[in-house]
């Protein structure tokens, strides 16, 4: 599935996770907003996920994937799986176009609606048509730099909206600390 219309990253590097998204929704060859918010956290604020696609299906996915985080108790894996299960098998939503990555201090997917959960390979993966752009430019900041994940987030991110006409530089980004996620879970396993 390709998805015109946007770009989402995720990027982990020195124990930190940032996943950015740009703002841009686009309808045929017409900017219809500039200022979209296109990546969010879920779940007690342990889950960033951001999305390519058509805004409504988007929407529609975040609350089924929030409700899926619930039932499962935050497992993300579990969740990502049963989440593609009722996409590919509902009526309503096997009609849905959309990809979404969703990240959290374990684990770092892809999530489509054709029943894709995939995990990724290296540190960085991206959705969305300038996806692949910003996907060479954050590997190669990663492999060559001594930036953040956040800086290199947002880097690869505007060397993308200078090459995808599909993508913009007003982006957002969430971080997820797993090193501090890491000790704040085993300090509760300590006291308990």
């Amino acid at each position: 599935m390709h998805i015109k219309g946007t770009t989402i990253l995720a990027v982990k590097h020195k124990g930190k996770i940032t996943v950015a998204g740009d703002g841009q929704v686009t309808l045929e060859t017409t900017i219809l907003k500039r200022g979209a918010r296109k990546v969010r956290r879920l779940y007690n604020n342990e889950i960033i996920v951001g999305f390519a696609g058509a805004t409504a299906d988007a929407f529609t996915l975040f609350d089924r994937f929030d409700q899926k985080l619930e039932q499962y108790n935050g497992n993300l894996l579990r969740a990502a799986v049963e989440l593609t299960k009722d996409w590919r098998t509902d009526r309503v939503l096997r009609h849905l176009e959309a990809l979404m990555i969703a990240v959290s201090k374990d684990y770092s997917l892809i999530i489509s609606g054709n029943g894709d959960v995939i995990e990724a390979d290296d540190d960085v993966m991206a959705i969305g048509s300038g996806g692949p752009y910003a996907q060479a430019a954050a590997r190669a900041l990663v492999r060559h730099s001594n930036m953040t994940s956040t800086e290199i987030a947002k880097e690869a991110m505007k060397i993308a909206a200078e090459i995808c006409i599909y993508t913009n530089d007003r982006i957002t980004v969430e971080e997820i600390d797993v090193e501090a996620a890491t000790k704040g879970e085993k300090n509760s396993k300590d006291k308990g």
